[in-house]
């Protein structure tokens, strides 16, 4: 729960200054703890207030058994004492396939979305001018990642990414903007602020570590394909993955952008020595060849993609 925080409708036609002051709005609200949350799911419900942050965390255990997976519909009502009056927000939520044959664990900035995460007044001349209908993904994304989901969108795919709760609204309609494959978003805590707006996405990333292994206890019975980019950490993110976790990595893809464009190759040795290559592409084209090449995706027309 957030307030100072306005409803964003955005065009391909907005100019700068409109979207500079969405960006600008999303790290100046202010979250609103101790709001009680009512939560509706699959005939259960179940109460829980916001953290500090406006922001909660709860675990559902349905008494009915499941018998549908994929996207299901959720409720959440928003409690308020004081004023005699309910909110009501629908929303969904995953259940996994008991038949998928993998998981998918994405970054998002530099590996789906265009972002030059390490190059900084690019990175901001992009977050401050352009809006979820003007940034753009990679070239191929959309259809890589649709061949790992495979046939009825059974191998879940979970974006774990180093930007802010700040920018969720901004990521749901940049993947609906583009028809990319939906999967729920792992993000860093909320922050407040101009500083925290000039280094969003920074940051130890130690969360993506502490987001990969919930995922990975969460479902013991399914192994990943690990895709991430070479400007930041999730070389070692991901090797450190694949010691902890044995036999759970398919593969590691690291897309080669800006400066670092080689890896370090003890990681390399080292997953290599636990049966998981660390492939580093230059383009969606030559991930998606390997994916095929191992059989983690159905053979399907040749993905050609310029970039």
């Amino acid at each position: 729960m957030l307030e100072n925080r306005p409803e964003f409708e955005v065009n391909a036609t907005d100019r700068k200054r409109k979207n500079f002051r969405h960006m600008l709005s999303r790290y100046l609200s202010t979250p609103i703890p101790e709001i009680e949350i009512e939560i509706d799911f699959n005939g259960q419900k179940q109460r829980v207030f916001t953290d500090d942050y406006g922001y909660f965390v709860v675990w559902l255990y349905p008494e009915k058994e499941l018998t549908e997976s994929g996207w299901l519909p959720i409720t959440y009502k928003i409690i308020s004492e004081e004023e005699n009056t309910q909110e009501v927000k629908m929303s969904q939520v995953l259940i996994v396939n008991n038949e998928a044959n993998y998981g998918v664990i994405s970054d998002i900035d530099d590996t789906v979305l265009i972002s030059h995460a390490t190059q900084t007044l690019r990175k901001l001349r992009l977050i401050l001018t352009k809006n979820a209908k003007t940034r753009l993904p990679f070239p191929g994304v959309r259809t890589f990642y649709d061949a790992l989901a495979g046939d009825r969108k059974r191998n879940p795919i979970f974006y774990v990414s180093s930007s802010e709760w700040n920018l969720y609204d901004f990521l749901v309609d940049f993947f609906d903007e583009r028809a990319l494959p939906k999967g729920p978003f792992l993000l860093q805590n909320f922050k407040s602020g101009l500083k925290e707006l000039v280094t969003s996405g920074g940051g130890s990333h130690q969360h993506k570590q502490e987001k990969i292994q919930r995922l990975m206890e969460l479902f013991p019975a399914l192994s990943f394909v690990l895709i991430g980019d070479s400007g930041q950490r999730d070389p070692e993110i991901y090797a450190e993955a694949v010691t902890k976790y044995p036999g759970r990595v398919k593969a590691i893809y690291i897309r080669a952008i800006g400066m670092k464009k080689k890896l370090d190759q003890d990681l390399v040795r080292q997953t290599h020595a636990k049966n998981v290559e660390m492939v580093l592409v230059k383009n969606t084209t030559e991930a998606y060849e390997h994916a095929l090449s191992q059989g983690f995706i159905a053979p399907q027309e040749k993905m050609s993609v310029v970039e």
